[in-house]
């Protein structure tokens, strides 16, 4: 891995990108964002009541923003939202301006790990595992396709994540590589 090269989280929610993303920032030694804690910073308001106002459209455009912004930075670990990459700006901005890594998990873990959050507008659904079902069917391929890594989080502590993330990265290649 090149020095301070960038280093972008894509993943479902509840995957533990954020989590992972303040583990894997602070053992580098780089500045941490989450591209939804940045967006409700700029705009004072919550990720629910930007979809209430704006809907989808109008948050996916704030986020675009965000991302082409923070990704010209360097030494940064970005954990970004669930769906930025449906965006094939964002995408690109991923794939050219650091090393992403997908953080994968099965739908029932993320089911469990988001059952009480309410601050998931898109799981604010009478069927949750149905809405987690069709979004890994549309998002899977679009994380898969920008990943340079694939790193299961269904198993073992953050911590372990973490060390296996960075042993991963001390030893691969510049050619992208994906493994579960």
């Amino acid at each position: 891995m090149s020095s301070r090269e960038n280093i972008f989280l894509v993943g479902p929610m509840g995957a533990g990108k954020t989590t992972i993303g303040r583990q894997l920032a602070e053992a580098l030694g780089y500045q941490f964002v989450d591209s939804d804690h940045e967006i409700e910073q700029r705009t004072g308001a919550n990720i629910p009541l930007i979809f209430d106002v704006e809907g989808e459209a109008g948050f996916r455009r704030r986020e675009a923003a965000v991302i082409d912004e923070l990704t010209q930075r360097t030494g940064l670990v970005l954990a970004t939202g669930g769906g930025a990459v449906l965006d094939p700006a964002n995408r690109t901005h991923l794939k050219t301006r650091g090393k992403v890594i997908y953080l994968a998990a099965s739908v029932a873990k993320l089911l469990e790990r988001t059952a009480r959050d309410r601050n998931r507008p898109l799981l604010q659904t009478a069927d949750p595992r149905a809405k987690l079902e069709a979004l890994m069917a549309e998002r899977d391929p679009l994380y898969r396709d920008v990943a340079d890594l694939v790193v299961n989080t269904d198993r073992g502590s953050v911590r372990r994540v973490v060390k296996d993330i960075l042993a991963r990265l001390q030893r691969s290649p510049a050619a992208r590589q994906g493994s579960d």
